[in-house]
């Protein structure tokens, strides 16, 4: 950390040592990798500059009024992203110089702040009368809004705070800077996870110790089915023992292609194992994940399994199916069926409709799809982008488990 006239004049100003100044610069890159983090860091901003409320505004949406903020304070909800008020037709600091701290006193004079329409009709309500902020530049064009304030009781800002808050603005524009590119990062690595889980390809993620880090729906479900494949301990492990030995080896070779990767130019392997149950084998492919030479740790991925059902069935969207060919429903359910490995009178009995009206049905899928042979059909189906359409039970479990909690909150605010 770069020793200034900051950590030798305002930190000793207020109070603060050297020490408390570097573990708060640390919790903004912590806020970056999760929002409750940031959260406490500006609850140890609030507590330094004694204020009632500070205020991290991320984004104001198009619809007036609104604003995506972590508000920490004495207010319902605070320290949660959430949405709250946001009187953008009456705040007089919307428009100051970028990335300058600011005070009311820079903007106007104290008769003009308190008569002013936004003072009147929020300051009074949260007692928010002495404002420190800035806007910052994003280094993708965007503003962050950065707010401070205090009631009307207690002292205004001084030089040396707002120094220190000078000090605090390119560590919180580097640090949301850090968190929008691993925010971006992770939602393009879900959108790939579920576009794989919608092919029905199984995936699982191992350590460098070969334990298992992390899976994918259809590997829960697979290795729940134990048919081929299981876990014990936490490792990857095949049914019968000569395919264990190699799965094993396969494994082994996946590490050495991770460490010696100029040495071994062999790519991804792969093999068959089989299912207890009679069923089709599995197809196993192994390759090593590669990673940065410096990243270093405990329970780094370094390997990924995927695996192919041959038998299993088709995640493909009805949706996207019905829309793609311009099918009715009822032949989007049979060509369903037929591309899951049924045949027209399996398909007919499954759907419990006739066979005569199946038949139908098939010769209509025929025309709109321009195919002449039931075989022809499957396979124009399964080689679409219909698995790349959300299924309905898909979508529904994917909204609970990645849907972010936002709140609506009551339409009152404080912060300019």
């Amino acid at each position: 950390m770069e020793t200034s006239s900051l950590s030798v004049q305002a930190l000793a100003d207020m109070g603060l040592e050297l020490a408390e100044y570097d573990r708060l610069i640390g919790e903004f890159y912590d806020g970056a990798l999760d929002p409750k983090l940031m959260a406490k860091t500006l609850r140890h901003v609030r507590s330094l500059f004694q204020a009632n409320y500070v205020t991290l505004i991320l984004r104001v949406p198009e619809q007036p009024d609104l604003g995506l903020m972590i508000v920490v304070g004495d207010i319902e909800g605070e320290g949660e992203v959430s949405y709250w008020a946001y009187p953008q037709a009456v705040t007089p600091f919307n428009n100051p110089p970028m990335d300058k701290v600011f005070t009311v006193d820079d903007v106007m004079t104290e008769a003009e702040w308190t008569n002013s329409v936004y003072f009147k009709t929020y300051g009074t309500v949260h007692d928010t009368y002495h404002i420190m902020g800035a806007n910052i530049s994003t280094a993708d064009g965007g503003k962050l809004r950065f707010r401070i304030t205090r009631p009307k009781a207690a002292p205004k800002f001084t030089a040396s705070e707002r120094t220190l808050c000078e000090s605090l603005l390119p560590h919180l524009r580097r640090a949301m800077h850090v968190h929008n590119l691993l925010d971006r990062s992770e939602s393009i690595s879900e959108l790939y996870a579920q576009a794989i889980s919608r092919l029905s390809v199984a995936t699982i993620v191992l350590d460098q110790h070969g334990s298992v880090l992390r899976l994918n729906p259809v590997a829960s479900d697979l290795l729940e089915r134990a048919d081929g494949l299981k876990l014990v301990g936490g490792r990857l492990e095949a049914t019968y023992p000569s395919d264990n030995r190699e799965l094993q080896r396969l494994v082994r070779n996946a590490f050495a292609r991770d460490t010696q990767s100029e040495q071994l130019s062999t790519g991804a392997e792969a093999m068959s194992v089989a299912r207890p149950s009679g069923q089709v084998n599995l197809g196993v492919v192994v390759e090593a994940i590669p990673t940065q030479d410096w990243a270093e740790g405990k329970s780094k991925p370094a390997v990924v399994v995927y695996i192919r059902d041959a038998v299993g069935r088709s995640l493909a969207s009805e949706t996207v199916t019905k829309q793609l060919f311009n099918l009715t429903r009822a032949e989007t359910a049979l060509a369903m069926e037929l591309a899951n490995g049924l045949s027209l009178e399996e398909a007919a009995e499954a759907l419990n409709v006739r066979r005569n009206t199946a038949r139908a049905h098939l010769r209509s899928i025929f025309s709109k799809t321009g195919v002449r042979r039931q075989t022809e059909l499957v396979r124009i189906i399964l080689n679409s982008v219909v698995a790349l359409g959300k299924p309905k039970l898909a979508m529904l479990a994917n909204d609970e488990l990645v849907k972010p909690s936002l709140k609506l909150a009551q339409p009152v605010r404080h912060s300019a």
